[in-house]
């Protein structure tokens, strides 16, 4: 695993038994001793602690900087409140999706938080924005936790009181034994919970603080996606990508009103024309769900056909796997957006059809603090 990065959380994952693997260019625990199941039934029951601080922590500030990230992303940023967050897109001259993010207003600065595989070109297509006034700062020297589940409330209102007030999508700075957190309510589980960002030298004593509460167990990659995949939330480089528009992606609500034709501040972002007229018109594809029958799951690459013999090939599998609260596989594609939900397609494995039912996203329904 030459060349790879660590996080300040490296030498806990080895204490604590991860299995480690190469992920965006850093070593990253993939499962803990509990297993994959294990970990994810633990998400979903009570609280998991994820290391996350592979991803790009980015702030912007500028006179006008939220008019300005809209000339690089289809939300409302303008109207972004202080002390909120919301979810967006970078769009590509096509109107293909380079990455998705979180945007926070923290009154005197937007705080971006990028994807790992994606931090250099996003910086780079930030940097953009310097010849409207802004400044681009990447955060060096601070993790990120993500704490997920129906007792993460509880757990982190013990260390840091006043977390209990904040609703999804807030954010807020605290105070943790002299260190300053950065913390939003949210997460990519479908649970409630939180993402924190910390000074790295304090991140392992805080991960450890964090985890000798009974509520919480430490969770690697694999259950974040399987969870991710039951709350029907897509993941860059498979359910999205360049070639991707965000109607596509199934990602229009993030696109708001103010921003599409007619809109206060119609367009202005790179592949505008493509987006909006698709958004307007509706697109022929869109990422559905499917269910497969039986226990065997289907995987990113299995193809989907309309017949059990014959037939034509109407999408691909781009992301799936078992989903552990669900009781079985689940998976998403991109397809025909005439397809009744409810209807039968076929998944090709190993040169059998395999019946699969069109079905609603998400698999396992979200339960955030409103």
């Amino acid at each position: 695993m030459a060349d790879l990065r660590r996080t300040k959380l490296y030498d806990l994952h080895l204490a604590l038994g991860a299995k480690m693997v190469p992920f965006a260019g850093w070593e990253m625990p993939v499962q803990y001793p509990m297993g994959v199941m294990g970990e994810h039934l633990q998400t979903r029951a009570k609280a998991g602690l994820f290391d996350v601080s592979h991803m790009g922590q980015v702030i912007l500030r500028g006179p006008d900087v939220a008019l300005a990230l809209e000339t690089l992303v289809p939300a409302d940023i303008a109207g972004l409140g202080q002390g909120r967050q919301r979810y967006g897109v970078f769009t590509n001259v096509t109107g293909g999706i380079l990455d998705d993010l979180m945007i926070a207003n923290k009154g005197d600065h937007l705080f971006l938080v990028v994807n790992a595989a994606c931090v250099d070109q996003d910086i780079a297509h930030l940097r953009k924005l310097e010849a409207l006034g802004v400044s681009v700062e990447p955060v060096e020297g601070r993790a990120l936790l993500a704490l997920q589940g129906p007792e993460a409330e509880a757990v982190l209102a013990q260390l840091v009181p006043g977390v209990e007030a904040m609703k999804f999508m807030d954010v807020a700075e605290f105070d943790w034994n002299g260190a300053t957190l950065w913390v939003s309510r949210s997460g990519y589980t479908g649970e409630d919970g939180y993402e924190i960002s910390i000074p790295g030298e304090r991140a392992e004593d805080f991960a450890r603080a964090l985890l000798d509460q009974e509520a919480v167990a430490p969770i690697g990659l694999g259950a974040r996606d399987s969870l991710r995949l039951e709350a029907g939330m897509p993941l860059y480089g498979h359910d999205m990508d360049a070639g991707v528009t965000p109607a596509v992606a199934a990602l229009g609500w993030s696109i708001p009103k103010a921003r599409r034709l007619g809109g206060a501040r119609e367009g202005g972002f790179p592949g505008a024309d493509t987006v909006l007229a698709e958004l307007a018109s509706g697109p022929a594809m869109s990422r559905r769900g499917l269910r497969p029958e039986g226990r065997a799951p289907i995987r990113e690459g299995v193809e989907i056909f309309d017949a059990a013999e014959g037939g034509r090939r109407i999408g691909t599998v781009c992301s799936g796997g078992f989903g552990p609260s669900v009781g079985g596989p689940v998976a998403m594609a991109i397809l025909p957006v005439d397809l009744a939900e409810g209807a039968t397609v076929y998944a090709e494995l190993r040169g059998k059809r395999l019946p699969v039912t069109l079905t609603a996203l998400p698999f396992h329904k979200p339960s955030y603090k409103r």
